[in-house]
């Protein structure tokens, strides 16, 4: 294993105790190769010259100070170990990590990137927090940097990519992600805190008015996305290191969205309303891409004025199904997509209402990506409240992401800010690429009222296809304004023997412990 320290300036105190955790891990089969980039700093000069005493050591001093990418490449060049380890000189590795690093590779020899959580601390070393990451998001990726620290490669294939590429300054990690990720083989996330990192005034983390170092991360994204065929504009949407892609819609395919719907009122925001029409009407006025159809899966007890008010909202867009037999929400879907004629299937409820008109290119645009396999929205509550920021499948069963968090919230790390991989969504706004609706068997007959959209998205997870979450799309979603929640257990139970194993860790969510545990 090699660790790969680029070295300018630190502050003596945080340089000695970087080197220190490096010097106490258990595992010893390591060289550590630190490049000064001219710091022209006695004090560091003397701190690398008593640390070099150690034959595992290597220290490399440049005569002009080229920056961080050519001090990296440095390095790297010198490196000799399978594995690189990259650290930075002011940071700290917990006890263990490298023994951590080289038990995950021993369960997965074909892996060429790694990465473990990380917990931020403050320049006495005092833990802030801690991020808990999940297993490798690849769209996730493309709006944060999230692998972090610690970060390990494997040494052939960054010379393959031709290492860290110079103008990628500040950003030069995140670019080498990017291209790693692209070709690696295997990505394994090691899910517990391993490496420490060290925020101070000085961090490029904590500068927001830096930048030269954004612009370089909006560029490594550019080329990203250049060198996987897709189509985006990318912007930066937060102060520091988030990002947002504007996919480009390929085309203009059609669109049918399955609105099942016994034509019930109910009360939102003081008035009583037929919650369905309303929905109808926003979709057709609010929405800017307009090649769509409205299929209505209607109960036959709906009224002939509910008939009429859905005829009139819905205009030629809209086109009627019947429904006799009893209430079952997954056949009413079924029902609905065996109706519909486009090649994306929107499954919609009949309690929602559009709020951001570009609601539709932003999840076909998604859903257009040859291994996505279904995208959701973020879902607001009538009061504002988020009703839904995906799925996560972990513990006590399925629920949903930052319920009931104030609108706005940028969540943990900015997980409600980005683009990124979950392992479901919700049935109340779902889009799907027709093929794999069918190819997945479509919904459950067998849970009628609860979790078949659960059940659907671990089907469309275990057929290999991604799903993403979006904070781009929203709309409000009156939940259960239609109709009274009610749980059946038997549904549980079909849904945990079938699926047991997989609602108990969601590799998406936090799932490793806190350093030291």
């Amino acid at each position: 294993m090699s660790i790969l320290v680029p070295v300018f300036r630190p502050d003596r105190r945080f340089l000695e105790e970087m080197l220190q955790s490096i010097l106490i891990q258990n595992f010893m089969d390591w060289e550590l190769i630190c490049v000064d980039d001219c710091s022209e700093s006695e004090e560091v000069s003397l701190v690398l010259a008593d640390m070099a005493r150690d034959p595992r050591v290597k220290i490399i001093t440049r005569c002009t100070n080229g920056g961080i990418v050519a001090a990296s490449n440095d390095a790297l060049a010198a490196a000799r170990g399978e594995f690189v380890a990259l650290v930075d000189h002011d940071d700290l590795l917990v006890d263990g990590a490298l023994g951590a690093v080289m038990h995950a590779l021993a369960q997965h020899g074909d892996a060429d990137v790694l990465y473990t959580d990380e917990g931020h601390v403050d320049s006495e070393g005092l833990l802030s927090n801690s991020f808990h990451k999940p297993d490798f998001s690849p769209e996730r990726l493309r709006g944060q940097m999230y692998i972090g620290h610690l970060g390990v490669y494997r040494r052939s294939l960054l010379m393959r990519i031709g290492g860290f590429r110079e103008g990628f300054d500040g950003s030069q990690d995140y670019d080498l992600a990017l291209r790693a990720t692209e070709l690696a083989r295997r990505v394994v996330h090691i899910p517990q805190v391993w490496y420490r990192w060290r925020i101070h005034s000085a961090s490029v983390s904590q500068r927001s008015d830096n930048a030269p170092v954004f612009a370089a991360a909006r560029r490594a994204l550019e080329e990203h996305l250049e060198r996987v065929g897709l189509q985006g504009v990318v912007e930066q949407i937060h102060s520091v290191g988030v990002y947002r892609i504007r996919y480009a819609v390929i085309g203009s395919p059609l669109v049918s969205i399955i609105i099942p719907t016994r034509g019930s009122s109910a009360e939102v925001g003081g008035q009583i309303r037929c919650l369905v029409v309303d929905a109808v009407r926003s979709v057709v006025e609010k929405s800017t891409y307009q090649n769509f159809e409205i299929v209505v899966v209607a109960d036959d007890s709906m009224s002939a004025q509910v008939r009429a008010d859905l005829a009139q909202a819905g205009g030629d867009k809209l086109r009627f199904v019947p429904w006799s037999a009893p209430f079952n929400f997954a056949a009413k879907i079924n029902r609905g997509v065996v109706e519909s004629q486009g090649d994306f299937i929107l499954m919609l409820n009949d309690d929602t209402e559009v709020i951001t008109p570009d609601w539709l290119e932003v999840m076909l645009a998604l859903a257009q990506q040859p291994d996505v396999g279904m995208v959701g929205p973020m879902l607001y509550f009538e009061d504002g409240t988020i009703q839904h920021g995906g799925h996560v499948y972990s513990g006590g069963g399925p629920g949903h992401v930052a319920l009931g968090h104030r609108a706005g919230s940028t969540g943990p790390f900015a997980g409600l800010l980005v683009d990124r991989e979950v392992s479901g969504v919700t049935g109340a706004c779902a889009l799907m690429p027709r093929a794999a609706y069918f190819a997945v068997g479509g919904m459950n007959l067998n849970l009628p009222i609860n979790f078949n959209d659960v059940d659907l998205c671990l089907k469309v997870t275990n057929a290999g296809y991604r799903i993403i979450w979006t904070p781009h799309a929203e709309l409000f979603h009156y939940e259960s304004k239609t109709r009274v929640p009610r749980v059946v257990h038997y549904e549980l139970d079909t849904l945990t023997q079938r699926w047991g194993r997989n609602i108990a860790t969601d590799p998406f969510w936090p799932h490793g412990p806190d350093e030291g545990q």
